[in-house]
């Protein structure tokens, strides 16, 4: 993960201090990082990753879900209200509430899952586009058009938190697949770290059931920005030396993109160094 921390110091020395929506950032536009997947799977290792939050989101995705209440089931095994998880917030926050366009405890609107699962095109025709993308991924590996994105102009209206990590693209060669995300609005030292493992793990698990090989997992982080609040913590981050990346492991008796649970996957040989604490920014 050197890379990571290359363009954490890039942005702390190279980039422009702006006022945005939740506080005041300093950013950098357009970084891109690379991983190799079969080089160890990119979990940050100089802080302890979420790793339960981020394979209990990334199956809220796959299952279309826009239910705040639903990821809480998946994280803690229970919907009870007490129980928080990182759309909490969103959830809760005056820009949603205050859109009366809440239908249940815990409606997020029409945010990641949903699109991937359920596009509604102007005519109210619906699309599932990862199981499209899926099936041509079988079908014409080359295709150029093989696209997922979750940024429906017709509809950032209807959801609690516009999408940040906006659309992905698969990529198959030798046997192998790859996967580019573009994503508009990067917290680099919060969300980066976050979003590179769940793209990671969902790369993993179209391979396995697509029958190919993972290749690289590919980041075009776009307005990547570090939050002056998080300076302090970026700071003791960049002073600790990266490990050697962990292995993750996926049950092969799972064919179908909706067949995996939270016992599915796992992280082997993670050894992280201790949690570094910031708050999040809604």
């Amino acid at each position: 993960m050197k890379q990571y921390l290359d363009a954490l110091k890039t942005v702390m020395e190279e980039g422009v201090d702006r006022e945005g929506r939740n506080g005041m950032t300093r950013s950098v536009f357009a970084i891109q990082m690379r991983f190799d997947l079969s080089k160890g799977f990119p979990a940050v290792t100089t802080k302890k990753l979420a790793f339960k939050s981020v394979l209990s989101e990334l199956l809220w995705f796959i299952e279309g879900s826009g239910d705040e209440r639903r990821l809480a089931e998946l994280l803690h095994g229970t919907r009870d209200i007490a129980k928080k998880t990182i759309w909490t917030a969103n959830a809760e926050s005056d820009y949603w509430v205050d859109r009366d366009l809440i239908k249940f405890d815990g409606d997020l609107g029409r945010v990641y899952g949903v699109q991937w699962r359920h596009w509604t095109n102007s005519d109210g025709e619906e699309t599932d586009q990862l199981a499209d993308v899926i099936k041509r991924i079988k079908d014409d590996p080359y295709d150029r058009r093989l696209i997922v994105t979750a940024w429906n102009p017709g509809e950032l209206h209807k959801m609690a938190l516009p999408p940040c990590h906006r659309d992905f693209q698969f990529y198959v060669a030798d046997g192998k697949i790859s996967l580019h995300m573009n994503q508009r609005s990067c917290d680099m030292f919060l969300g980066v770290p976050f979003n590179i493992a769940s793209y990671s793990i969902l790369l993993s698990m179209v391979a396995q059931v697509t029958g190919l090989k993972p290749g690289e997992a590919v980041f075009t982080f776009n307005d990547a920005h570090i939050y002056h609040d998080h300076f302090d913590a970026v700071a003791e981050q960049l002073g600790r030396t990266p490990d050697e990346l962990p292995k993750l492991w996926i049950n092969q008796d799972v064919k179908d993109i909706d067949g995996f649970t939270m016992d599915d996957v796992k992280l082997e040989g993670y050894k992280p160094q201790e949690t570094i604490k910031a708050k999040m920014a809604v």
